[in-house]
């Protein structure tokens, strides 16, 4: 296999990393701690993430615990969540936050659903994109007489198969994190 794919192979490694994280982020009625991962928080007046301020656990399906390490970034920390677009109403004890995920209607389901869609159809034209990048740069080689037309056919063949594998990666992805959605 040649080293001039392996550049397109990062990348459609890279898209499917993303799209990973963004699903990751989707909450599913089940209290996830990867929600929280956007978060910052305004720590002595730099914006820190909330895994570096606090201890994030999960004591319940639905709920989420967040202990901070300084008592006073309670405040600062409901404040980063209540601004967020997480849409949980955050309680304390003064030492302790606490996160209760809502049982997710049908209606909100079917949305998030939509949501995960068409997040997977971004990340299979972004893979698509890298595989038109190096088509190009294929023909590129092949015009310049760099090398031959049979091995620009067969790399050609090799960027596709590479494009279906990522592509059938992204539908499995999709797949399941739909299955969670609708899972009651």
């Amino acid at each position: 296999m040649s080293e001039r794919l392996d550049i397109y192979e990062e990348k459609m490694e890279k898209t499917l990393k993303n799209l990973d994280g963004e699903l990751a982020g989707i909450r599913a009625g089940r209290a996830n701690p990867h929600v929280l991962d956007k978060i910052m928080v305004d720590y002595y007046g730099t914006p820190t993430s909330l895994q570096q301020v606090a201890n994030i656990q999960v004591p319940e399906a639905r709920m989420i615990t967040i202990s901070p390490w300084e008592p006073k970034m309670v405040k600062p920390i409901i404040k980063a969540i209540q601004t967020s677009d997480l849409g949980i109403n955050p309680t304390d004890d003064g030492r302790v936050i606490r996160l209760v995920f809502p049982e997710l209607t049908e209606e909100r389901r079917k949305q998030l659903v939509k949501d995960v869609r068409k997040k997977g159809e971004a990340a299979k034209v972004a893979i698509r994109n890298i595989r038109r990048d190096g088509n190009e740069m294929l023909k590129k080689l092949k015009k310049s007489d760099e090398v031959s037309e049979d091995v620009v056919a067969d790399e050609e063949d090799i960027l596709q198969k590479k494009t279906d594998k990522f592509v059938k990666k992204v539908d499995e992805a999709i797949e399941e994190k739909t299955k969670e959605l609708m899972t009651i």
